[in-house]
Order: C-alpha cells, then sequence, then structure tokens
C-alpha cells in the first residue's frame, strides 16, 4: 500500500516537472518569436521600410528633347521629334529567333531590322534594351501594346530620334550623332556630367553636334513610379519634368550652301573640293562646302555594314571634313601676306615696278603665271589685281624663307584654327 502510494506521488512528481519542462520550452519559443518580431518591427523598421519603398518605387530618367539647329534664315538643319520603338533585353528571352518570328506576325520586321538588332547584341550585354524595329506607327506601336503581356522582355518606348531634313547638304558643318560608346561614358564621367545622360544613349559624334553639345543635349527629368509585384507601372507618385537643350541660329545661309554644292556635284562633271563663303563685314560663315557629303541620317540609328564599307572604301572620301583636315596647297590666298612682308619689312616699296616677263627662273627652274600671262612692268598694287605669280615669286628670296615664316605666324599661319 504504502509503496502504491509512493509509486503515484513519483509518477506525479515526473508529470509536473514534463509539464514545467514544455512550459519552459514553449515560453522559450515564444519569447524568441516576440523578440525576432520586436527586431523586425522596431529595430530594422526603417531599413526594411526603406528597402521595401525601392522595392516598389522605380526612379525613371526621362530623356530631355535635343535642340534644333537653324540656319540664319531660320531653316531647320537638325531636328529631334517623337518616335515609336520596339526593344528587346536578351537576357530575358528564350529564344531569340522564335520570338522575332512570333512579334513580326504582329509588326512587320525586315531582314535588315533582325541583322541590326543581331549586330547590336554582339556589341552589348545580354540585359542591355536593344531596338528590334525604329519608327513605328502608332497604329503599330497600340497593335503590339495590347499582346505586351504575352512578350516579357519586349516592350515598346517611345523616344527622341534626330533627323537631318537637308540630307547632304552642310553635313560636314552640322555633324551627326550616335549611340553613346565606352570612350564617350569615360569622358562624360570624367567631366562628371553622367548624371546628364540618364535614360539617354545618343551623343554628338561630328560637327556643330559634337563642338555644342553640351548646349543642344539639355537636362534629364525623372518620374517615380510605383511598380507592381509583376514588375508594370501601377502611377505616377511624382514627376520633374526634363529641360530641353537650346536651339542655334547658324549664319550659314543653306540655300547659297546648296548653290555652292551644285557647282560641286554636277552630275556630268562632279568634283571633289572645300569651299568656305565668309561674309568680309563681319567674319559670318555664309557656306560651308565639303565635297563629295554624305547623309549624317544613316549614322542616327548605327550605320549599316553596307553603307560604312560604301563610305569608308570610296576613292572620294566623302566623310572627310576638307575645310578643316584637307591639306592642300595656300596658292593666291598667301600673296598679300608677301605683300605685307615686304613692306614691313622694307624689302621693296609699294610703288617699285618690275618687268614681268610672264615666269621667274630660281635654281634651275622657270615658274610661270597661271595661262603663262605676261604682265610687263607692274607695281604692287597691280600684282595683286591680276595676281601676278612673277611678282611675288621674285620678292621670296629677297625677304629670306626665315623671315617670311616669322611674319607669317602673327596672322596665325602653321597654328590651329578655332
Amino acid at each position: 500500500m504504502f509503496d502504491q502510494r509512493r509509486r503515484v506521488k513519483v509518477e506525479r512528481t515526473r508529470n509536473r516537472l514534463r509539464v514545467l519542462v514544455a512550459a519552459i520550452f514553449v515560453l522559450a519559443c515564444f519569447s524568441i518569436l516576440i523578440y525576432r518580431l520586436w527586431v523586425l518591427q522596431v529595430e530594422r523598421y526603417q531599413g526594411f521600410s526603406e528597402r521595401a519603398d525601392q522595392n516598389r518605387i522605380s526612379l525613371v530618367p526621362i530623356t530631355p528633347k535635343r535642340g534644333n539647329i537653324y540656319d540664319r534664315n531660320g531653316e531647320v538643319l537638325a531636328r529631334s521629334y517623337r518616335d515609336y520603338t520596339l526593344e528587346v533585353v536578351p537576357g530575358q528571352i528564350k529564344n531569340i529567333d522564335a520570338m522575332i518570328e512570333e512579334v513580326g506576325q504582329i509588326i512587320p520586321i525586315s531582314a535588315l531590322d533582325i541583322r541590326r538588332f543581331k549586330q547590336r547584341m554582339g556589341m552589348n550585354t545580354r540585359y542591355t534594351s536593344i531596338i528590334l524595329r525604329s519608327n513605328l506607327t502608332d497604329e503599330e506601336a497600340a497593335a503590339f501594346a495590347v499582346r505586351a503581356f504575352k512578350f516579357p522582355g519586349v516592350s515598346i518606348r517611345a523616344r527622341w530620334v534626330r533627323e537631318y531634313p537637308q540630307g547632304e547638304s552642310a553635313a560636314h558643318l552640322i555633324g551627326y550623332i550616335g549611340r553613346i560608346s565606352e570612350r564617350d561614358r569615360e569622358r562624360i564621367e570624367e567631366e562628371g556630367l553622367i548624371g546628364d545622360y540618364r535614360g539617354t544613349d545618343v551623343i554628338g559624334k561630328k560637327g556643330l553636334e559634337l563642338s555644342y553639345e553640351e548646349v543642344l543635349h539639355g537636362k534629364p527629368g525623372w518620374e517615380q513610379v510605383e511598380i507592381a509585384a509583376s514588375g508594370r507601372p501601377v502611377r505616377v507618385l511624382e514627376r520633374s519634368d526634363p529641360v530641353p537643350g537650346d536651339n542655334l541660329r547658324l549664319s550659314i545661309d543653306i540655300g547659297l550652301q546648296r548653290m555652292v554644292e551644285g557647282l560641286f556635284n554636277d552630275e556630268k562633271n562632279p568634283h571633289r573640293g572645300a569651299l568656305v563663303a565668309i561674309d568680309p563685314r563681319n567674319g559670318q560663315v555664309l557656306a560651308y562646302v565639303s565635297a563629295p557629303s554624305f547623309d549624317p541620317n544613316l549614322f542616327v540609328d548605327g550605320i549599316d555594314v553596307e553603307n560604312w564599307r560604301r563610305l569608308s572604301d570610296s576613292p572620294d572620301h566623302p566623310l572627310i571634313d576638307r575645310p578643316i583636315y584637307g591639306t592642300f596647297p595656300i596658292g593666291s590666298t598667301y600673296k598679300p601676306f608677301i605683300a605685307l612682308a615686304a613692306l614691313a619689312l622694307n624689302a621693296r616699296d609699294a610703288k617699285t615696278r618690275i618687268y614681268d616677263p610672264g615666269f621667274f627662273e630660281f635654281g634651275g627652274q622657270r615658274f610661270r603665271n597661271a595661262g603663262s600671262a605676261v604682265y610687263g612692268s607692274i607695281d604692287m598694287h597691280r600684282a595683286l589685281v591680276v595676281s601676278s605669280d612673277t611678282y611675288f615669286f621674285s620678292l621670296a628670296p629677297i625677304i629670306g624663307v626665315d623671315a617670311i615664316h616669322d611674319f607669317a605666324i602673327q596672322f596665325g599661319f602653321g597654328k590651329q584654327t578655332g
């Protein structure tokens, strides 16, 4: 009897101990859970809240409209207009060829579009948005937009597109824009301008488009967009409008420009060369011709291989900006400076007359006037009027090569212009 009571008592003690251990264990678990909730909800609330906002809110840059370029009479030489493009992120597509075939049933995609797209794929990372088709009409953009959910990684994008309505006319002067290269990106980072190019993938490459890039480019804006869990935008929370680039009005007269270009580009007898027409009253450039020329519109979205080879392999070298980079004999434009040197260095008086037999002999060589013209007795004024080669040839040995060089330097000869 006594043993039975003792066993019952021991059993009760064990049960109480088990209940106590279980209670302590449950209490410990709840304590850990409560502590963890306190850490998440109180201690780390601010950090998690910011991360949640970052996941929910996206800051989207807005590309500014690039400034237009006009001639002196207000005729447009370069402008920007709104355009729709079909863009693809290759890293989000399982089968590129199958995707192109399916999208092609909604929007026409040419073989050239596909070739350019695949060339750009090879030049960019897998997660760079690459243009598959540009210049979509409103109808084409709408047709794809209603089916966009079927094509993750493919989207319609509105952008500003550069256009040069004059085509080849004044192309070397105006220049062109092109996609931002790695070298361009390094340069704008060094200049601290990388923020101005958020959302922008083009930059001035040549001519005035390059020289006045900072003026023409403008400042980007931004939108705070709420993003759904699916990744699609829900609404715009806040917006800051972009600042468009400034317009340029040039001294160039595009009518005069086309007239002069027509002289070089005669269908029966085309010429290579350069001409710069300057108003002597104020130094304004009225025409700037480099012939032959090229169409800058080819470079806006990246020039294709065929056109690049046609331009770069041409024996006429249409890409060379001849007024700046071409090297030509200075010709008779140098004669007034020789006359000034003769007067300044007392080598010959302006009224001194010499006989011009139509040629000048030096070093056993005979150098003739243009057209073998004979001008007879002439002074400096007459020599400038008729452009006598003999008169100015005769001055060179008297003045001396070194003296001519030193005198010409003060007028900018032998130095870069600009």
